[in-house]
């Protein structure tokens, strides 16, 4: 088939390598438009811009929808991986075999902006990618393929989503298996949740919960947008920790034991905190901050 994707995030560059090798051809590139980025403010090209300049595919980075449809009509599919933009109808409609798209959760759970990180938020021990029919509603298209995995308890939304972005040449290559041999998908069954985009605001640590539900809070919305608390009046970022209840602390109180760093939290549990940003720094691990901090007793974050 002659193929296109529509793609935004670094996750999509497994699939778009694995396109690149197989039988069908990509013939196109899609792309949310150059933005600013970093201190500077410059414009800075999406990761899938980067990989189409590099592997010499056509590439179009549309400011409206309407822009795109002129590029669609060769196409026989477009497969979409966080492309970051709703399609009318009126768009989706033109390829032979219309849009697929690449998601990463087990549908109809997280339908939405988010869904690696709520899992993790939710503590989820199962995840994985499912590959769909679009449609005009958010997510609910009948599904080609999915494929599970078994989330460890260490991982972040980082690594997490490296690994469903890995699992996306497999649940791509089924699904177009299954349009080649003209089969059809399946309805979604079970009941549905929703995955909304995650804010910075929402990001911030509330040290009154149980440690549970926040190392599961930093493994969710670590590195982006990055689990946050306040020190001396600065952003803090936290990107790694475990609970320990056996140490008991007021609410956001930081001790350092045995060149650990433990921090107080509700219902008389702890953290373990492991790594960290602090404002203005790279990360580093807890014991080194601690050790540069100084710390003389009875510190907290806010």
């Amino acid at each position: 088939m002659r193929l296109g994707v529509a793609a935004t995030p670094e996750v999509a560059i497994p699939t778009l390598n694995w396109l690149l090798e197989s039988e069908h051809e990509l013939a196109l590139i899609i792309t949310q438009p150059d933005k600013p980025a970093g201190r500077g403010r410059n414009l800075r090209q999406s990761p899938v811009a980067d990989w189409a300049d590099q592997h010499k595919v056509a590439i179009v980075k549309p400011e409206a929808t309407e822009d795109l449809k002129v590029h669609l009509f060769n196409i026989d599919c477009v497969v979409t991986i966080g492309y970051g933009v709703l399609l009318p109808q009126s768009v989706l409609d033109i390829p032979q075999f219309g849009f697929l798209n690449l998601h990463f959760s087990l549908l109809p759970a997280y339908r939405g902006a988010a869904p690696v990180q709520r899992a993790l938020q939710n503590g989820d021990s199962i995840s994985g990618v499912s590959v769909f029919q679009l449609e005009k509603g958010m997510d609910t298209g009948p599904i080609y393929s999915t494929i599970a995995v078994h989330i460890e308890p260490q991982w972040r939304s980082t690594e997490l989503l490296s690994v469903l972005s890995k699992l996306g040449p497999k649940a791509v290559e089924k699904a177009l298996q299954m349009i080649e041999r003209g089969e059809s998908p399946s309805p979604q069954m079970g009941d549905s949740t929703i995955a909304p985009k995650i804010s910075k605001l929402e990001a911030q640590i509330d040290f009154r919960k149980d440690s549970t539900t926040i190392v599961n809070h930093i493994r969710a919305f670590t590195y982006e947008p990055g689990a946050w608390c306040l020190w001396k009046g600065e952003p803090f970022k936290i990107t790694a920790a475990i609970s320990n209840n056996e140490i008991h602390l007021e609410q956001g109180e930081i001790v350092v034991l045995d060149k650990k760093v433990f921090v107080g939290c509700g219902n008389q549990t702890a953290i373990e905190i492991l790594s960290v940003i602090p404002a203005g720094k790279k990360e580093m691990s807890s014991i080194d901050w601690a050790r540069g901090a100084r710390l003389q007793g009875g510190e907290h974050f806010g």
